[in-house]
């Protein structure tokens, strides 16, 4: 947002937030995300999870509030598994 007074014109950055609660309710529970991962980073979203080389390129699906669903090897297979549960997916990047 920018706003003129005189000669100078200044900008206004809005750098909105959301609490943990608003993520939570986010979609009513019909919203997931998926997101490439890296096998190094399954540990952090899933501590039970199985040692994994390094290096794989793998899709995570998560709730809306970033609760994580599942660890894939393909987008499609995220994608499927999100159908079945009826979420609608969005991509993050």
């Amino acid at each position: 947002m920018s706003e003129r007074t005189g000669n100078e014109t200044t900008t206004t950055t809005l750098n909105p937030q959301m609490s943990e609660q608003a993520f939570a309710i986010l979609g009513g529970g019909k919203i997931a995300y998926v997101k490439a991962i890296r096998s190094e980073d399954v540990h952090k979203l899933y501590p039970q999870a199985p040692e994994m080389e390094p290096g794989m390129h793998l899709f995570a699906l998560h709730a809306a509030d970033g609760t994580p669903i599942l660890v894939t090897d393909t987008r499609e297979a995220a994608i499927a598994n999100a159908m079945t549960h009826e979420l609608e997916t969005v991509s993050v990047h």
